[in-house]
């Protein structure tokens, strides 16, 4: 059942995807034709675009304003405070990638790693408060971290997201497994976005047929049915039937 989230998210709560993408236009033809997505422009600079569910939003597309940056999905975790969590993160023995810094009116932004070098985002919300409807097809449905060290992202992400993970109204979205579980033993620990789908194997061919390829074929896991793809221009993501 699609939920929707018009008012924020607890702190640790995956909040919001975006993608970095050499073509955006040609992300709006593979992501209009495999969810279908609308696109309008999202401000703040050419080549960027809101993408919306039945009118929510669930996604950014932007556009890579430098050819060395990775064509990668990148999550996003609720903070009402972006400085204090970065603070967390460095004493937990993560890393800041991007400084906490304003965009528009929409909220704060930073990008920060764990100690294994998993990339993730803070969201300290505004304007802008995350997914309008998430675990919809076609929505945001999961964030798994494949890690190199289960135990150490246990820890790192328990210190930091205790309520989120763990508590009594624990609502993570958000599972570890290790690497070699869907990827090369020596691919780098990443995150992978998973969007809902009704029928993974379907939605695998659809992938195939707009472009994209196959990471990983369709397999079982606590939280549902995934596959890893990617899309026309090798952004991993997955897909999950539940």
């Amino acid at each position: 059942m699609a939920e929707n989230r018009a008012s924020g998210y607890t702190e640790g709560v995956p909040c919001w995807v975006d993608v970095q993408l050499p073509d955006v236009e040609a992300g709006k033809r593979f992501y209009g034709g495999l969810f279908g997505w609308t696109f309008e422009d999202a401000g703040g600079g050419p080549g960027s675009v809101w993408a919306r569910l039945g009118g929510a939003p669930v996604a950014r597309l932007a556009r890579k304003r430098d050819g060395r940056m990775p064509t990668v999905w990148t999550v996003y975790f609720a903070t009402p405070d972006a400085r204090e969590l970065t603070r967390r993160v460095l004493a937990a023995g993560g890393q800041v990638v991007s400084e906490p810094a304003p965009v528009r009116d929409l909220g704060t932004a930073a990008l920060v790693a764990d100690p294994q070098g998993a990339v993730f985002g803070l969201w300290q919300a505004a304007g802008h408060p995350g997914f309008g409807v998430r675990h919809a097809p076609g929505g945001f449905a999961w964030a798994q971290l494949y890690t190199t060290d289960i135990d150490a992202a246990n820890t790192f992400y328990g210190h930091l997201f205790t309520e989120a993970l763990f508590g009594a109204d624990a609502d993570p979205d958000f599972g570890r497994a290790p690497v070699s579980d869907v990827f090369h033993p020596g691919m780098p620990p990443q995150f992978v976005v998973h969007f809902r789908t009704g029928d993974v194997t379907a939605a695998v061919g659809a992938v195939q047929e707009l472009g994209g390829r196959v990471q990983a074929a369709p397999f079982e896991t606590s939280y549902g049915k995934v596959a890893v793809v990617t899309d026309n221009q090798g952004a991993s993501f997955a897909l999950l039937q539940r």
